[in-house]
């Protein structure tokens, strides 16, 4: 197996001061649904892993290609995955609880629930460490593992147990923190996608998110984005809101989607706690031209003189890729790297 870029040990490395990484998903390669298997996953997973190392990024992801679910498309299994195997959730939903549901503020997007709470959460057979020991064996360069967060899986669940949101969405914290405490990853990134449009909602969100942060082994970063559901922004909000939220985050970096919103909100980033390092999405995922390595260090260039030199720590695509095309998906990937280099002075590879 190929260490990375050049074959060389990541041990080894020296990485520039601004990393570049994914979010997470990718698209999944036509022949995996088709004839799927765990040798099948296995191929294209190293085939993700692949296109990354060749591209130079420094932080790779599996491409979550496990998750997806045929039937549930639209979000390529980032809710479905968690939810399905956990005990005391029952998926089978009626009539009346579907009507419930979908009149609900705020969800609107989604067609259904993931299910029905009906007794004390337990872990089930999810197993997110069989997951990371799969992709760990599959690449040598520095992994990320995503997991989604408890706010967003507590927005998509009925409630016939626990009483409130805030106390579904701690016990849903309790069991992720146990699955992510054996999780021994260079980064573990806990993906909300809601709370972004509901930010009066941060400080029960917090301390829930805080939970599995504080389970985490690795380097911790939380991805905001306002949603990204058959490619479509879902939240209404802005960032401005939202710093309340992320400064009682205990993480040492944070994935921001930028690129498609525009970075008229940068300057709010400054009352960020100084230590909290900021990943600044300069991919959109929602559009299929693939970004010029000038227009990526611009971006970062742009970024650095309104937050200073050395806040910056990663550059991302704003969400995943998996609802792009894979040629479109891989020259954004190898767009990253270039801008980077680009705008830090780095001689082509």
């Amino acid at each position: 197996m190929p260490f990375g870029p050049g074959n060389v040990n990541p041990e080894l490395r020296v990485f520039p001061r601004i990393q570049t990484t994914v979010v997470g998903s990718y698209p999944i390669p036509d022949w995996l649904p088709a004839l799927p298997s765990r040798q099948a996953l296995l191929d294209a997973t190293s085939v993700v892993f692949r296109i990354q190392e060749l591209a130079g990024i420094d932080l790779v992801a599996d491409g979550e290609l496990y998750r997806f679910d045929v039937n549930h498309p639209d979000t390529n299994g980032m809710i479905d995955y968690f939810i399905r195997p956990l005990a005391g959730v029952r998926t089978a939903v009626s009539r009346e609880e579907l009507s419930a549901f979908r009149a609900e503020s705020g969800m609107a997007y989604r067609d259904s629930p993931a299910g029905v709470v009906e007794d004390t959460l337990g872990e089930g057979s999810l197993n997110l460490p069989e997951d990371f020991r799969r992709a760990r064996a599959l690449t040598r360069t520095r992994l990320k593992f995503t997991v989604t967060g408890p706010h967003m899986l507590s927005k998509v669940l009925i409630d016939r147990r626990y009483g409130s949101r805030e106390a579904l969405a701690m016990d849903l914290a309790r069991v992720l923190a146990r699955q992510v405490a054996e999780v021994d990853a260079d980064v573990v990134q806990i993906d909300e996608a809601n709370i972004t449009g509901h930010p009066e909602e941060e400080p029960w969100a917090a301390e829930a998110v805080n939970v599995v942060l504080d389970a985490a082994r690795g380097e911790k970063a939380v991805h905001l984005c306002f949603g990204n559901y058959r490619g479509q922004t879902v939240q209404q909000g802005a960032y401005e809101r939202l710093i309340p939220f992320m400064n009682r985050l205990r993480v040492d970096h944070l994935v921001l989607e930028f690129a498609h919103r525009g970075y008229d909100e940068l300057p709010h980033l400054k009352e960020l706690r100084p230590e909290i390092g900021i990943g600044l999405g300069v991919v959109d995922v929602k559009a299929t031209p693939i970004e010029s390595a000038d227009l990526i260090a611009r971006r970062l260039e742009h970024a650095e003189k309104l937050l200073g030199t050395g806040r910056v720590r990663y550059i991302h695509p704003d969400c995943g890729l998996w609802m792009l095309k894979r040629s479109v998906a891989d020259g954004k990937i190898a767009a990253l790297r270039e801008g980077r280099d680009r705008y830090l002075g780095i001689p082509s590879r």
